[in-house]
């Protein structure tokens, strides 16, 4: 999704209305529960709200020009890995194992067999159409961010294909988008 992202992907940026800044929050706050305490300093009411839009329907939230959440065709709002380091517990994780570690970094999406091996773990509380963390074996930080295509409980059982689309990875386009100016 982010692969090749950069500035010249933004069409248009908007500051938002009030009402549609207070849409915004309240959808990230029901999404995410672990960041309420935290909202009023990331999303701050005074400050303004910016939507850059980009190609293929995507939206990128920007506080003072750095991108915190970005969404997909109205979809759920989902926080950059950025974001996700400094608020780790916010969003149910997933893990891979060792070996798909370079696949994930270089775009993948993540195949079941990665999540289900000894290295993997995965949380059965997840659904299908999900958005969650991508963690990898032995390291702390988040590897990447994606949509479960199916739930943890089928990717247990079918262990084939397609587990999690991958949307945001470590040093994509949008990572390496400290700031949009």
């Amino acid at each position: 999704m982010f692969k090749k992202f950069s500035s010249e992907d933004v069409s248009a940026q908007n500051q938002v209305k009030a009402s549609v800044q207070r849409k915004i929050r309240q959808s990230i706050a029901e999404e995410y529960p672990g960041l309420e305490p935290v909202l009023d300093d990331l999303l701050p009411k005074k400050s303004p709200l910016i939507v850059a839009k980009c190609q293929n329907h995507l939206n990128l939230v920007l506080v003072n020009n750095v991108p915190l959440f970005f969404n997909i065709r109205d979809g759920p709002y989902m926080p950059t890995l950025r974001l996700l380091h400094q608020y780790p517990n916010i969003m149910k994780k997933l893990q891979v194992d060792r070996g798909a570690i370079r696949f994930v970094l270089a775009g993948a999406n993540i195949m079941c067999p990665g999540l289900t091996s000894p290295g993997g773990a995965l949380d059965d509380q997840v659904g299908a159409e999900t958005p969650v963390v991508i963690m990898a074996e032995g390291k702390q930080h988040a590897l990447a961010i994606g949509f479960t295509k199916m739930s943890a409980k089928d990717i247990r059982a079918i262990n084939k294909g397609i587990g999690v689309d991958n949307m945001h990875y470590l040093n994509d386009g949008l990572w390496k988008m400290e700031r949009l100016d």
